[in-house]
């Protein structure tokens, strides 16, 4: 049998933002729905994990931001527990990376700035609803909608004051790449608090 020789495109042992730059350039490239897409893992106070789907709305050296209602069921769950991970998985790339950290809320200007750039529509739809809580039917919901629609009627509602966003800050992120005969490839960086990134090669 021949001896395997190492991938030519190799995850490197680099900055992980810059990787994580060029890898989530491909996917707005190559994925077909939602490349912004990622899966948001917390916990309850009773350690019971609980994961959603959310889009990814601003990324950089300082994290990863994602905005929601502070009333809802995770926005409860982040209240009493800031610990998450977050998971990107790019099947058209055959890609995925991992990322956990604790969460902080970005600024109001922050969340002003995210919900003005909304659709109208969204915007609606975001402040007339009770995110997690009992709906008695959809039409009670988009009857509230349409209220609100009437009460403004170029779509600029405010932002309700618990809806805003949070800014997960890293302290480890692993990058997955499939292969050939499921000889996968996984590398692991982590970061102490007030430390350096460090990484290394994990069996798959």
């Amino acid at each position: 049998m021949a001896t395997q020789t190492p991938d030519s495109d190799a995850i490197p042992d680099r900055d992980p933002f810059a990787i994580f730059e060029a890898w989530f350039a491909e996917a707005q490239a190559r994925e077909l729905n939602d490349p912004n897409a990622m899966a948001l893992a917390t916990a309850t106070p009773g350690a019971l994990p609980s994961v959603r789907m959310v889009l990814l709305k601003g990324h950089g050296p300082d994290g990863f931001v994602f905005y929601t209602n502070f009333e809802s069921r995770k926005g409860g769950e982040l209240a009493a527990n800031p610990e998450v991970a977050l998971l990107f998985h790019w099947k058209s790339l055959r890609r995925q990376i991992r990322i956990e950290g604790a969460v902080t809320e970005v600024t109001p200007a922050e969340a002003d700035a995210y919900f003005a750039s909304r659709h109208p529509q969204s915007r609606l739809g975001s402040a007339a609803s009770d995110q997690s809580r009992p709906l008695p039917s959809r039409e009670a919901y988009l009857a509230r909608v349409d209220a609100l629609s009437a009460e403004y009627p170029d779509g600029n509602v405010p932002r309700p004051a618990h809806w805003s966003g949070y800014r997960v800050t890293p302290r480890a992120i692993e990058f997955w790449q499939d292969r050939s005969f499921r000889l996968h490839e996984r590398r692991r960086f982590v970061r102490p608090e007030g430390g350096l990134w460090s990484s290394s090669l994990l069996y798959p």
